[in-house]
C-alpha cells in the first residue's frame, strides 16, 4: 500500500463525505436563517423556537435525498471493498 493510494482513498472518502452531508447542512443553514429572521422581526428571543423547524426540515430533507445518499455510500463501499486486494499489493 503506497501513500499516495492511502491519500487517494482518504480525500475520496472525504469528498463522499462532504457531498452526502451538503444537503442536509444546507436545509438546516436555511431553516436557521428563516426563523432568525422572523425572531428578528417579531422581537421573539426564545432560543429552543428554531429547533422544532429544523427537525422537521431534516427529516424531511432525510426523506427527499436519503434514497440517493444510501446509493453513494453503498457504491462507495463496494468500491473500496473491490479494490481493496488490489491495493494491499
Amino acid at each position: 500500500m503506497t501513500p499516495e493510494s492511502v491519500m487517494n482513498i482518504g480525500r475520496h472518502a472525504m469528498e463522499i463525505t462532504v457531498m452526502i452531508s451538503a444537503p442536509l447542512l444546507l436545509v438546516a443553514l436555511i431553516i436557521g436563517l428563516i426563523v432568525s429572521i422572523f425572531q428578528a422581526a417579531t422581537q421573539i428571543n426564545e432560543q429552543t423556537l428554531s429547533f422544532i423547524p429544523k427537525l422537521v426540515g431534516i427529516l424531511l430533507a432525510l426523506v427527499a435525498v436519503g434514497p440517493w445518499m444510501l446509493t453513494v455510500m453503498s457504491d462507495y463501499l463496494r468500491e473500496v471493498l473491490t479494490e481493496f486486494p488490489i491495493i494491499l499489493q
